[in-house]
């Protein structure tokens, strides 16, 4: 059972996990170097926990503690009952979900490691330079709700456990593995020998359109999608095995990526059974 501890204090040392969280540069560096993220909100803290991170502790004003009772009870980690107004105080913001917990990062799966994985009408995706983190938070629900088996981010995208990432996807990016390439865009020839025939995500006109490309091409297939003010650099192009776009109305260049990539996924979908007919509907003619 986890302690109980109340505290007044905004400059107390146990609470430094939780210090400026409004302060993004400060805890890009902070975070990963630390090891810890920090999960907002009863479902994330839930989903974070139900996905095996370790918990360090939780900052809890004092409603949520009855809310949250069974995972003190569970947990050895400490919970610090706060007022919502010295919550503001540490954290920089009025924190009105009023429940956090700084959690412990696990090791990244490597890149071979997530293209190992096998299945009929298996897709990944592939992220270049995401640096907005509701963007990146939601492109991994979408990938969650839309079947992407893995994703694979380029050196320079954002955290995916960044607070505002984990928060946009609803602890999507628990349940979607990811991992990231070293060297870009080289490392996406370890995607093709791996099997996944890359399709570039582009508004070029060049592209083709999704609605005509025939559906066992996308088949064990990588979608790349590039970041959200200039798409994908001209040398991802160049490693894609196809160009492919979403058609657009007159007059309208693209979506957000954000947009885009649920689309991509929805489009790139591996055929459905059919549902069976309800009996009542049975012809016994």
């Amino acid at each position: 059972m986890a302690d109980l501890i109340t505290v007044e204090d905004p400059d107390d040392p146990r609470l430094r996990d939780y210090t400026g969280l409004t302060d993004v540069e400060l805890r890009r560096r902070r975070e990963p170097e630390e090891g810890l993220f920090i999960a907002e909100g009863e479902k994330v803290i839930r989903r974070a926990k139900d996905a095996g991170y370790e918990m360090r502790s939780m900052l809890l004003s004092a409603k949520w503690v009855d809310v949250m009772r069974d995972v003190i009870d569970e947990l050895p980690a400490p919970v610090y009952a706060v007022t919502p107004e010295l919550a503001e105080r540490v954290t920089g913001y009025h924190v009105h979900r009023g429940a956090l917990a700084s959690m412990q990062r696990k090791p990244l799966p490597t890149a071979d490691e997530l293209l190992a994985g096998e299945g009929a009408g298996r897709r990944i995706a592939v992220f270049e330079g995401f640096v907005d983190h509701a963007n990146l938070g939601a492109a991994f629900r979408s990938a969650a709700a839309l079947g992407i088996s893995a994703i694979l981010l380029s050196p320079d995208c954002a955290d995916p456990l960044y607070r505002r990432a984990i928060k946009v996807s609803m602890g999507s990016v628990f349940s979607v593995p990811y991992g990231r390439l070293d060297k870009w865009p080289a490392d996406l020839e370890k995607v093709r020998e791996a099997g996944y025939r890359i399709l570039a995500m582009t508004p070029s006109p060049k592209a083709t359109p999704l609605d005509q490309v025939p559906p066992e091409r996308f088949e064990r297939s990588a979608i790349m999608l590039g970041s959200e003010g200039h798409g994908l650099s001209t040398h991802a192009l160049r490693a894609a095995d196809e160009w492919v776009r979403i058609p657009m109305a007159e007059g309208i260049d693209s979506l957000n990526v954000a947009a885009a990539s649920a689309v991509a996924f929805y489009a790139t979908r591996p055929p459905q059974a059919p549902a069976p007919t309800p009996p009542e509907l049975w012809n016994l003619s």
